[in-house]
């Protein structure tokens, strides 16, 4: 059996939630709550980060989608929605690449086609070299306020703070590793999944150039924008994305 955590509750089709870089199972929990009611809602922790933070860290896109595909056959999960978060939405258009007919509907969230993302605040190579030079500790409080409009203030940072408690300086290079060698732009136009694309307009992680490159890329997708909300949307705005995500994937 996989050695990492994986949150799965509730009952019928199943949804699949691939967190992002310093993110955990718990910082879905507004979805897990709100989806579990009509859906069974798979929500693993990557190996490194979150309730997974014992487990051995991956340094490669291409290998974190694979432990979720090996989570769903262990799981006999054929068929399921998937959405992916930020470095979790690399992961889930790679799990698409391999495994495309599998996903009835996808969700690229807050997400972009090259992982080395033009328009960051900061290259992946900047954010790599002040990991080492300040430490884990300080990259882990300079980096999440930057995924809300109110910073460290929003009433749900808390989740990002608990997220990144144990995640080792290991865990967290092997995954800008992972993003700065990830391109899946060329994927794209073999993407037939019915899509939908999420990304709050305050966004410095991606600009809307990233998230537009999706949009126009792949055949079966539409963009949704929300106001006012930075990086983290769906704790930003939980009950307005739920209800949007509820729609696309409930039609």
């Amino acid at each position: 059996m996989s050695s990492i955590f994986v949150d799965d509750k509730g009952e019928g089709f199943p949804f699949v939630l691939v967190h992002g870089y310093l993110g955990s199972s718990e910082m879905w929990c507004f979805q897990k709550d709100y989806f579990s009611k009509k859906f069974r809602v798979i929500a693993p922790a990557l190996p490194g980060f979150g309730e997974s933070h014992n487990v051995q860290s991956l340094n490669s896109i291409n290998a974190m989608a694979k432990k979720i595909i090996e989570i769903l056959d262990e799981k006999k999960i054929e068929k399921f929605n998937l959405i992916g978060h930020s470095m979790g939405g690399m992961i889930v258009q790679e799990i698409t690449k391999l495994i495309g007919d599998r996903v009835n509907k996808l969700i690229c969230f807050a997400t972009g086609s090259i992982g080395d993302i033009p328009g960051r605040f900061e290259t992946m190579d900047e954010t790599r070299e002040k990991l080492k030079k300040e430490g884990a500790e300080v990259s882990f409080s300079r980096v999440p306020p930057k995924w809300f409009v109110k910073g460290d203030k929003d009433k749900n940072y808390f989740l990002c703070a608990n997220a990144v408690k144990n995640v080792s300086l290991e865990t967290a290079d092997n995954a800008l590793l992972a993003m700065k060698n990830w391109r899946g732009i060329d994927n794209l136009k073999n993407i037939k999944n019915d899509t939908l694309i999420i990304w709050g307009d305050k966004d410095i992680s991606y600009n809307f150039e990233q998230v537009d490159t999706l949009n126009k890329n792949i055949k079966n997708s539409r963009l949704e924008i929300f106001e006012n909300c930075s990086h983290n949307v769906h704790l930003e705005e939980p009950d307005r994305f739920n209800n949007l995500v509820n729609d696309f994937i409930s039609k």
